[in-house]
């Protein structure tokens, strides 16, 4: 192993995969402008040229309409939204078409669709350019939903969804990019199904999804220092969730905080809260509580966006209302 970046691995994967499999190409807006989506397709068109790198005018629904079209005639599309705002004018392909298909077809068709949705946010790029939708794709039966929190799993759920005859929405976070950890050379997979605990502990469980995975190891290290044992759970997939993991936690802790970088109403926390609540409510020794985006728009101001983003003092605020 070695040392590796988010966005490199990432880049890594492409790379592999495409190696591999020649029916793998990657479609989308600035594929061959490595700044446009943070390196992640650097170097890439210069491997494997234009009818496997291929770089489109805007036009969301278009783009991802080709993607459909070429995964059911047996290629393994990865089509890229560098900014997953824009993901609504796509939506009539990916939910459908894309997310249908298999079942329409009574399983004799399939959908091999990885869809990078690319969070963009901060920066004062305000409501247009700072959302993340990922609560509106995990409502969709059909399609699988991923957001990996780490280098390690940003490689290997990236390879995994390539390789999966369903369509895959794989959701990474800029915030994430620069995030440094050992990551193996070779090509390997992670599972597109199940949650990962990365720091135990026995007083509270702490479930959250994508970067603020990072936010909330940060609050488990700072509530240590006060005797508090968090326990972290990564969600890594929010379509399936893994429940199991989570109702295992709440058996040991009995307290549950869920912080989820989306907007409350409907979100991946609400979600998550609603399993707790209706599959392991007799395990719980206080009420739920989530942490998450309020129900507005992201502002166009650095000290809004401030208040606006949740972190790991949030959740350290949160955890200590919890007796």
């Amino acid at each position: 192993m070695r040392n590796l970046s988010y966005s490199k691995a990432i880049n890594e994967a492409l790379f592999q995969t495409m190696e591999k499999d020649e029916r793998v190409f990657i479609i989308g807006v600035g594929v061959n402008s490595p700044w446009y989506v943070g390196q992640t397709t650097a170097r890439l068109y210069d491997t494997y040229g234009q009818m496997r790198v291929i770089d489109t005018p805007v036009s969301e629904n278009g783009i991802t309409g080709l993607g459909v079209g070429a995964a059911i005639s047996g290629l393994r599309p990865v089509v890229t939204h560098a900014r997953m705002d824009f993901m609504y004018y796509a939506m009539d392909q990916i939910c459908n078409h894309a997310a249908n298909w298999n079942y329409m077809f009574g399983g004799r068709l399939t959908v091999p669709l990885t869809i990078r949705g690319i969070v963009n946010r901060g920066g004062e790029q305000a409501a247009q350019h700072s959302q993340a939708l990922q609560s509106i794709f995990m409502h969709i039966p059909g399609i699988k939903v991923v957001m990996p929190s780490n280098p390690y799993d940003a490689k290997g759920m990236l390879i995994a969804a390539i390789m999966d005859d369903d369509p895959v929405l794989y959701i990474d976070d800029k915030w994430l990019y620069d995030e440094e950890c050992d990551v193996p050379e070779e090509v390997y997979s992670a599972p597109l199904n199940k949650g990962r605990v990365t720091i135990e502990g026995d007083d509270i469980t702490i479930v959250a999804s994508s970067y603020m995975v990072k936010e909330a190891e940060k609050a488990a290290k700072q509530l240590a220092a006060d005797n508090i044992k968090a326990e972290v759970i990564d969600l890594r997939s929010i379509s399936p969730i893994d429940s199991e993991i989570i109702l295992k936690s709440i058996q040991k802790t009995g307290r549950l905080i869920i912080a989820d970088g989306t907007w409350k109403t409907g979100g991946v926390a609400a979600e998550v809260a609603a399993i707790a609540a209706t599959e392991g409510f007799d395990l719980l020794k206080a009420p739920i509580k989530r942490v998450t985006l309020p129900d507005i728009p992201a502002p166009a101001s650095g000290p809004l966006e401030a208040l606006y983003y949740p972190d790991y003092k949030k959740i350290v605020e949160v955890v200590k209302t919890m007796a």
